[in-house]
């Protein structure tokens, strides 16, 4: 099969050849989010049986440290940005905002409302505000 192939650019073009623009970035941080969320919720889950078998949390120190909080912000921003990406999924299905303009401007913005929500959300739980 790749005799045939005459054309000159590479069958499966690589990072290198693409130039990044900002719906690329968010479809790697969607695939990003997803993990960061799958992997908060199996520890939020073992937290919660740890709390009903033993009374308290595990780690309660760490998870009430600064520390904590970045964990809190990050996991925060990997749920608000995997629902806004959702929404864009959803919006695309309709059959709108598929011209590369707008799907740009509208990666910049689910990336930048989430980082406030998500700076705004840890602020509040964490008594900081």
């Amino acid at each position: 099969m790749a005799s045939e192939w005459n054309d000159k650019r590479p069958m499966s073009p690589h990072l290198q050849i693409w130039r990044w623009h900002p719906a690329m970035l968010s479809s790697i941080l969607h695939r990003a989010c997803a993990i960061i969320c799958y992997i908060g919720l199996i520890k939020v889950g073992i937290g919660v049986l740890l709390l009903a078998l033993n009374g308290k949390l595990p780690l309660e120190n760490l998870i009430f440290s600064p520390l904590g909080a970045i964990g809190l912000f990050v996991f925060v921003f990997a749920f608000i940005f995997m629902a806004l990406a959702q929404l864009r999924h959803a919006i695309w299905d309709m059959g709108k905002m598929l011209d590369p303009d707008k799907n740009n401007a509208f990666s910049y913005i689910m990336i930048v409302a989430s980082l406030i929500m998500a700076a705004l959300i840890t602020l509040a739980a964490t008594g900081a505000a």
